[in-house]
């Protein structure tokens, strides 16, 4: 299955972003822990060019923590501050702020030297859809600012948000990019959520999981679903799937569009255990 999603409205929301970037001091970047590759905007690299950095591993109660251990070694040795973060929770909001200061505070250094005080540091909230911009906005702000939801797109416009007197954060829309490298990229955001399920042939998506996750955690699925682990790894273990949980129409068929919806919202809760899609 080719898995490419690009929506006109981004086109918009870059040229919005290329106009942004002169007023910050800093990008957040949000990536999702499961996956910090893959779910970073090559574009913001040339976009933010010559601007301080965070990187924040969202999402990081869903992805295995030795693997997290390692993304955040991989960041540092890169010279980017990085952080896990889940932002549903408030699980590591509170490094957040310490952390701005930290990277900015060469420009800090800079202000005070010119006599500039109290401005407060502005920081553009970037990351691809879906990935928990605006839930982790909210949460740092201790107040519901933004609009969330657990789809891509909810976030449509720009907007500016206060969260003390020495930060401010623009929020952003989600961007992808107009064509993804390889698609096992592709695949990787449609896992996670990050492309539109509608566009999605959702049984296909789940074969493509089955196969991919046996090949970093093999026995997830059976495990958890109290399947024999001797089934063959394809669209016979998410008919297995569908029989062990009642997915069927009448006459008794199975129902793999059920059992395939089932099995990557198990997958995205988290219900399977923390599972990381990508390693440094």
């Amino acid at each position: 299955m080719n898995y490419q999603w690009y929506p006109g409205h981004m086109t918009k929301a870059v040229r919005q972003m290329q106009e942004d970037i002169k007023l910050i001091d800093l990008i957040i970047e949000i990536v999702d822990a499961r996956i910090p590759l893959s779910s970073r905007n090559p574009d913001i690299d040339e976009l933010g060019r010559g601007k301080l950095r965070i990187v924040l591993l969202n999402k990081a109660d869903l992805a295995d923590p030795a693997v997290n251990g390692k993304w955040i070694e991989y960041f540092a040795q890169k010279g980017i501050y990085a952080l896990e973060i889940d932002s549903r929770s408030g699980a590591g909001i509170k490094g957040i702020r310490p952390t701005v200061l930290k990277a900015c505070e060469e420009k800090l250094k800079r202000d005070r030297e010119r006599g500039i005080k109290n401005r407060p540091i502005r920081a553009m909230v970037v990351g691809i859809p879906n990935v928990g911009k605006s839930t982790f906005i909210n949460s740092l702000s201790g107040r519901a600012v933004t609009k969330t939801g657990n789809k891509p797109g909810v976030t449509k416009g720009r907007q500016w948000i206060k969260t003390g007197k020495e930060l401010e954060l623009l929020d952003t829309p989600g961007i992808l990019w107009p064509k993804f490298e390889d698609n096992d990229t592709g695949m990787r955001l449609a896992f996670i959520g990050s492309i539109n399920d509608e566009i999605i042939v959702m049984e296909e998506m789940a074969v493509d999981f089955i196969r991919y996750l046996d090949t970093i955690y093999p026995d997830a699925i059976t495990t958890y679903y109290g399947i024999p682990s001797d089934i063959k790894r394809d669209h016979h273990l998410l008919e297995a799937i569908g029989r062990k949980r009642g997915c069927l129409k009448a006459g008794g068929e199975i129902d793999t569009a059920k059992a395939a919806r089932m099995l990557i919202d198990d997958y995205r809760a988290g219900r399977m255990g923390r599972m990381s899609l990508e390693r440094p």
